[in-house]
């Protein structure tokens, strides 16, 4: 592993680079906050897309792709003429720096950790992972000041299976939680007969697919995420397990097909099984 000293030598060729690019480069020159918005929400995907699959080699590039977004914001950020799309050129921005990122983070890890950096005495500081959970939303709601709701913190653009486990998990914090972690099942049934009541009056009507369908859908899966969540499994990973379980299966199923000469189209769902069964007795 490299040496701190190298470590900041790494950060700031990176700073050195960004700054020549930003000057001399027509397409860096040219990008806005607006314009890098999308890219940054992709490129955080592809970090994501590594961590799922283990792949370190992948995670150290992709943590460079989001790095340099956070650096391109910051060098933008101390120029004196910047704005967001439909502001007008000369509308007053106050700028910063990479040194009020890292600053301003460490005042937030600093003031968000006092049984770190506090004075915080030996019973009252926490021992266990779910009492800092419970700490740091409270100090949070602190930070933020008293006009601040429990979910006022949680970004409107969050996918919404990361939402829902968020929102659980934060009520969860102050208290809004089921006493024994096996009492959840009896909603998540619940749910389930709410929704295939739904199914049957929408099968009577015609009205396949409808507003009130979709509520109950959402209710049964809000319950689900909250499940997961107590049983301590992340469901946004889980589900990209399966979805990665899924492809492979599939990508075997459709390989095997091409060797048999056969087009899926052409196939029977029973032949499709053994093929499908095939892939599972190999893993």
């Amino acid at each position: 592993m490299h040496s701190r000293e190298e470590q900041l030598k790494a950060f700031e060729r990176l700073l050195d680079i960004m700054d020549d690019l930003r000057e001399k480069c027509p397409w860096d020159r040219k990008q806005t906050f607006d314009s890098l918005r999308q890219n940054t929400i992709e490129e955080t995907y592809e970090l994501a897309t590594a961590i799922s699959r283990h792949d370190m080699t992948e995670i150290s590039k992709e943590l460079g792709d989001v790095l340099l977004h956070v650096v391109f914001y910051a060098k933008m950020g101390s120029e004196e003429k910047w704005n967001f799309s439909g502001s007008p050129d000369d509308e007053p921005h106050d700028t910063f720096d990479i040194a009020d990122v890292c600053n301003r983070l460490c005042d937030k890890l600093i003031f968000r950790h006092p049984h770190v950096y506090g004075e915080m005495s030996n019973d009252q500081r926490p021992t266990t992972n779910d009492q800092v959970s419970k700490l740091w939303e409270q100090v949070k709601l602190k930070e933020k000041g008293g006009n601040k709701t429990v979910l006022s913190g949680i970004p409107d653009s969050l996918p919404s299976l990361v939402k829902a486990y968020r929102i659980q998990d934060k009520v969860a914090n102050v208290g809004f939680d089921w006493e024994k972690r096996e009492d959840v099942w009896a909603k998540v049934k619940e749910e389930i007969a709410e929704f295939e009541d739904e199914l049957r009056t929408s099968d009577e009507s015609a009205n396949i697919g409808g507003s009130s369908m979709e509520a109950e859908f959402g209710d049964l899966l809000f319950s689900l995420i909250n499940a997961a969540r107590l049983y301590k499994i992340r469901p946004d990973n889980a589900l990209e397990q399966t979805n990665l379980k899924f492809i492979r299966r599939f990508n075997y199923l459709e390989a095997r097909a091409k060797e048999q000469g056969r087009d899926l189209k052409d196939m029977t769902l029973e032949e499709m099984d053994t093929l499908w069964n095939e892939v599972k007795k190999q893993e």
